[in-house]
Parts: structure tokens; sequence; C-alpha cells
């Protein structure tokens, strides 16, 4: 099967296409991959490292409010769709995938005018504006939320299929992950990630309940502050304590973040959809923060979801502090009747079989 796959802008966007490459290389050693990108975004970094061919055209997206940016958008969108046409036409895939951000736009759109089968995949709970124009020209729009089809009335199909991230970490080795932390095998481990790139309100709350980590006990606190924060965070709280508590582990990046995840008692964390599906694989408890700087307040609506089904607890960002975040932490790692159960909760959300899931209805709609 020859397969194009487009996505860009986020992780969010360019992991779940990734995943699907992986599934459908599991299932059939002769396909071949196309990527079609974005110039700027960040898999035109991503991809080439995951050895997936890759190609980009010059996008952008449509600001929400009335502005003459939004005819050169039109304009480039127009241009998109006649180079990515010449891609296509050049690279014959059997079927499209788009994951969601700006650039899937011309190429799915060129895709379904030509007659090539497309899938649209929409991560979050409230679909994009990219999504939302392509849904009624694909074959068919896969969603990440169980309900979140009544989204797409003018699709000609939809069906639930979970993220396919989701299967990505589901076979992690936790052994591996409390190794490459340092902290003993079957201890209990609370992850605090504010993304890839960090976020000031988790750093200023963690820098201010650092003093409280102590009355946790035995549990380890590891807190991935992203690069930009490292050096920061590490400085002011051993002028606010004097030295590192030793069951706090603050680290810049984590380039195993499956394995960490399947060694992981508690996530405290932002609430993108690809590590929402990340976590419910693995049945992982959550404090949420959702960020308030994304369109249309997505991912407060992503971690409702799981609030609403028991598996974790939302803390807004306004309401944020050092004090609130131990609240949380401590309230839930002292009581391990309420762990078991966000536990069971969220792995009933989890959908571990997304990505083969989403590779069946991609083979179905290619040999119609």
């Amino acid at each position: 099967m020859r397969v194009v796959l487009t996505g860009g802008g986020t992780g969010g966007h360019i992991y779940p296409a990734v995943a699907v490459a992986r599934q459908l290389e599991s299932e059939d050693k002769t396909a071949e991959f196309l990527y079609i990108g974005g110039k700027k975004g960040l898999e035109s970094k991503l991809v080439p490292q995951e050895n997936i061919p890759f190609k980009s055209i010059e996008i952008s997206g449509f600001k929400r409010k009335l502005s003459f940016d939004n005819v050169k958008t039109i304009l480039r969108f127009l241009e998109a769709v006649k180079e990515s046409r010449k891609m296509l036409k050049e690279f014959k895939p059997d079927v499209v995938v788009g994951t969601g951000g700006y650039v899937c736009g011309p190429v799915v759109y060129a895709a379904a005018k030509l007659g090539i089968p497309t899938i649209i995949h929409e991560q979050n709970a409230i679909p994009g504006l990219t999504n939302k124009f392509l849904s009624r020209y694909v074959d068919t729009v896969a969603v990440s939320f169980e309900g979140a089809e009544k989204a797409f009335s003018s699709a000609k199909n939809t069906i639930y299929t979970g993220n396919p991230r989701a299967t990505t970490v589901q076979h992690a080795n936790p052994e591996r992950g409390f190794a490459s932390l340092g902290i003993p095998k079957g201890s209990k481990v609370v992850l605090v990630v504010g993304g890839s790139r960090g976020a000031k309100a988790i750093n200023d709350a963690m820098i201010e309940m650092a003093e409280q980590l102590k009355n946790l006990g035995e549990v380890h606190v590891v807190y991935v502050t992203g690069d930009g924060y490292y050096e920061s965070t590490l400085q002011a709280i051993k002028e606010r304590l004097g030295h590192i508590p030793s069951q706090l582990h603050v680290l810049p990046y984590v380039h195993n973040m499956p394995e960490v995840l399947a060694a992981t008692s508690l996530i405290v964390n932002r609430a993108g959809a690809s590590f929402l599906a990340e976590i419910t694989s693995l049945g992982i408890p959550a404090i949420l923060i959702p960020s308030p700087n994304v369109t249309n307040n997505h991912q407060e609506a992503n971690a409702r979801t799981l609030e609403k089904a028991g598996a974790a607890r939302m803390l807004l960002e306004k309401d944020l502090t050092g004090i609130t975040l131990f609240q949380n932490i401590e309230e839930v790692m002292k009581d391990e009747k309420v762990q078991r159960s966000m536990m069971e909760a969220s792995k009933r959300l989890g959908k571990p079989d997304s990505a083969s899931v989403l590779v069946a209805e991609m083979k179905r709609i290619a040999t119609k």
C-alpha cells in the first residue's frame, strides 16, 4: 500500500501520523510512505528523523478575525493545492491520511478532488477549522473521543478510532523507565510535564511547592521543565530551600517518554489530545492543567472529558498555585482507593488498538 501522510504544526498532529505509519509497516512490509508537511512546521524536523520521506509546501492558517492576511492565505492555499496535486500524481497513493493542522487542508482537498481515498483524524474533543472544512470532502472522519462524531454532521462517514498514539505506548517497558530516571523499580512516581517547551505557570507552581514534597513520604516527583526553564528552575529551588530535595528529580527533557509513562503512578500535565491518548492507554490517573492559549479552548474540553469519566482532576491555570497543585497531588497519592478508581476509569477510556483500527479503515476505503 502507498500512503501519503499529512499533518503538522505541533507534535499532537505529527506523532499520530507516525504511529499510523509504524502500525501499517508492522502489517505490510511493502508499505511505502510520503509525508507532506509545511516548510516551517515542526514536522520538517521530526518526520525525517523517523526515516519517512518528506516533502513540503508553503501554507498558513486563517485568522479568526477579518484580516487582509486571509486574502494572502487563500492565495497560498490555492498554490499549495496545485503543488499537492503534482506531488500526489507523482507518488500515486492508495490513500491519503490527514492528522490535523493547516497543512492538511490543501493536501487532503487535492487528494479528494483527484478521487484518491481520504481520511482525516481529529484528535480533540472540539474539531479544528481545517478538519471541519475537509470533513465534507473526505471518505472518512476518524475521531479520538467517543461522541465527537456529532461535530461532523456533513461527513459521509465517521468512526471512533481513538488516537493512534495510544498504540505507541501500549508495550512500553516500565523497568526501563525506572532505570532511566535512577529511581528504584516499583517506586511511586508523580510525573509533572509542562509540554515539550515547558509552561511558566506550571514551573512557578512547582518551585512554590518544592518544600512540601517531604510530606509525600517515599513518593518520587519527576519534573520535566522543558529546556528553557531547566537552569532557572534548579536555581530557584536551591535559592528557596538551599538544596534540591532527594525525592525531586528535575529534568530538561525526556527522550523515552513511553517508558517513563509506564513507570508513572500519577501524571500532572497539559491536556493535549495525543498525551491523553497515551495516559489512558496505560491507565494513568491524571491532574490536568489545560493550556488557555489554544484554539477554541479545546484542551479544557479534552480535560473535562477525562474529568467527567473519573479518570482525572482538572485544575484551571487561573487557579493554579503551589498550594492547589500540592493539595491535588497529595489527595490522590495518599488514597489508594482514589488511585485505583481513577486508574480503572482511565483504562476504560483508553483505546490501545487505535492505530490498528485506523489502518483497517485505510485498507477498507483503499480497496473499495
